[in-house]
């Protein structure tokens, strides 16, 4: 089952079931354009990873870690699918990376790799927009990475066996293909991620791990729209405006 997120014609917020080109909740089904899709999850915080693709590391110029290299992003950076996310002003590189995103089912802490399954509600489609112009200059990422609307996600949370352990993941920018990869490439795989992440903090149920992006990341320009998708869950989409 693919799980969604919306406010219905009344207004009210409902989770209910996503089938790709509507939403279903209480025997009600809606089509797209009568309901507000919302994130699909509300994470008290979305948990990031970096360079846990080789090829993504290497067009960077960067070793790989040897342990996964986390960093944060608030609330207020979620966004959802069909957002259009206001990128900050004056900044000259400002770049989409595709991600599978994790989302935690339940309270989460000192969980041995083994078990960590246990503790995923599912996957869903992450852009990671990463601001480089700050990133560059700072050691903490916050101005890169954690600006409002800078972690769209959805566009639904797909129950684990609907996702392949080789699932492609893919990033489109005005229709063109741009990332290209799956996701058994990745250095740091989920289990160990959830490992590593819960000896440091309690992931709570609606957290979201980002677990990285691929080679192929370019910059937007104004007005891109750019479509994440992830074989088993769909495809989020979201615009750009300076």
């Amino acid at each position: 089952m693919r799980h969604a997120r919306f406010r219905d014609p009344s207004g009210a917020a409902r989770d209910g079931e996503w089938h790709g080109d509507s939403v279903s909740f209480a025997g009600e089904t809606y089509e797209l354009d009568e309901v507000e899709l919302l994130a699909p999850s509300e994470p008290s915080k979305v948990l990031c990873v970096g360079r846990n693709y080789v090829a993504h590391a290497e067009e960077h110029d960067a070793d790989v870690p040897d342990r996964p290299l986390l960093f944060l992003k608030g609330p207020n950076t979620v966004a959802g699918h069909g957002d259009t996310v206001t990128l900050p002003a004056g900044k000259e590189r400002v770049e989409w990376e595709a991600e599978l995103g994790v989302v935690i089912g339940k309270q989460a802490k000192n969980v041995d790799s083994e078990d960590a399954m246990e503790y995923v509600a599912g996957y869903t489609c992450v852009d990671d927009v990463s601001n480089r112009d700050d990133q560059r200059s700072e050691s903490q990422w916050v101005r890169g990475k954690a600006f409002d609307g800078a972690a769209p996600i959805g566009p639904c949370v797909a129950d684990p066996e609907h996702v392949p352990e080789d699932a492609t993941i893919r990033t489109r920018v005005n229709g063109e293909v741009q990332q290209d990869a799956t996701i058994d490439q990745m250095v740091f795989d989920v289990p160990t991620l959830i490992e590593e992440a819960t000896q440091y903090m309690t992931l709570e149920p609606g957290d979201v791990i980002a677990t990285g992006t691929p080679e192929g990341v370019g910059s937007f320009e104004d007005g891109d729209t750019v479509e994440i998708e992830v074989e088993g869950v769909g495809t989020l989409e979201h615009d750009v405006e300076r």
